[in-house]
């Protein structure tokens, strides 16, 4: 699973070496990492329903590492617009996170995501007792703002992030209604 997660890496980086991003290859690179952190996230949220639906519950054991590469291309893609678009001139990229608002709901998203992968250790989890599970919701949150940076960014030709938000949305609400059936069956009185 860990070589599968960094192939759209390994494709990226051919790409980028064989000149095949375009016109604008910065730009390019900041979409492909973006769209592979929302597609990785997607997996990741997935996994739960999947496994519930069809019984695979090995796919348990993956759903941590998934969710480390989502941030990890969450950082790539904030590393190549700090670094690669803007090389660092915090000034300049203060000015365009207060220009445009689709930077910032993009920052906000990375920052949504950076305690969650930090806390992702099984000793955050003992440390953290059921404040842990409490914490890791902000996942859909940032499921809803990595959407909505990404809508906001292309302005035109949002069918894709409608699509995204869409997955998303389904997600967060199959977790709501398992939540309620959990308390349903938890206040039911006991049958005979």
């Amino acid at each position: 699973m860990f070589v599968v997660a960094l192939m759209p890496l390994a494709w990226i980086a051919w790409k980028f070496t064989h000149d095949a991003l375009g016109a604008n290859p910065i730009r390019e690179l900041e979409i492909e990492t973006g769209l592979w952190t929302l597609r990785l996230l997607a997996v990741t949220l997935s996994i739960t329903p999947i496994r519930k639906a069809f019984g695979w519950n090995f796919l348990v054991k993956y759903r941590r590492m998934l969710g480390l590469f989502t941030f990890f291309y969450a950082t790539v893609h904030l590393s190549m617009w700090a670094g690669v678009d803007w090389f660092f001139a915090w000034g300049d990229m203060g000015h365009e996170i207060a220009k445009h608002r689709y930077i910032l709901i993009g920052m906000s998203t990375w920052l949504i995501l950076a305690p969650l992968a930090l806390t992702s250790t099984k000793g955050w989890v003992r440390r953290l007792g059921r404040r842990w599970a409490a914490l890791h919701r902000l996942v859909y949150v940032a499921a809803i703002t990595g959407t909505i940076h990404y809508l906001w960014a292309v302005k035109k030709d949002t069918f894709f992030p409608v699509v995204y938000l869409a997955v998303f949305a389904l997600l967060l609400g199959y977790r709501v209604v398992a939540a309620r059936q959990r308390a349903a069956a938890r206040g039911a009185p006991n049958s005979p």
